[in-house]
């Protein structure tokens, strides 16, 4: 008995576009921030490998020009964490401020990512967020942990008021 939905091409063609649509989702540029180092702190010595330390980070609201947003994260030393194989603790800070004229380039998605950074080898990154609150003319961001088995309830958000920007000296 011949089985016809072995020779039908829906199937391999199913795979082949879903594959297709796979391969343009992975490769379609989505704009997050990029972090800058500001600074760093050690908070355990260790003798061998990097120093447990609090970094410093600042990145641009992609999508919001005139938005900063500076993170205080944990960043876990030794052996592992200078070989990149240690995970990071959920522990982080947000504070996002106006650094210039606000100017949003879009109509913008609550919950869409601005900024995403491993924090260990395979499963755990550390996501920031935005909310638009058109009510109250702010924006808000939140900072949280995710795993891919488990997400962490440890989050950290700031807001920013939408306000005009005055580049008067103040006479």
């Amino acid at each position: 008995m011949i089985d016809h939905a072995l020779l039908s091409p829906w199937p391999r063609l199913r795979r082949r576009m879903l594959a297709g649509l796979a391969t343009i989702w992975l490769i379609t540029p989505v704009p997050i921030a990029q972090a800058d180092e500001i600074g760093e702190v050690t908070t355990a010595f260790k003798l061998l490998g990097a120093n447990h330390k609090i970094v410093v980070e600042a990145f641009d609201d992609p999508e919001v020009a005139g938005v900063s947003c500076f993170l205080s994260r944990a960043k876990t030393g030794g052996i592992k964490g200078s070989l990149g194989l240690a995970e990071d603790t959920s522990d982080a800070s947000i504070a996002c401020r106006q650094t210039g004229p606000i100017e949003i380039k879009h109509r913008l998605a609550d919950g869409e990512r601005v900024f995403r950074e491993r924090t260990s080898l395979l499963f755990k990154t550390m996501q920031v967020v935005r909310f638009h609150d058109e009510k109250r003319n702010t924006l808000v961001y939140l900072t949280y942990s995710d795993k891919l088995v488990d997400g962490s309830p440890k989050n950290s958000i700031s807001a920013v008021v939408i306000r005009p920007w005055s580049t008067a000296s103040g006479n």
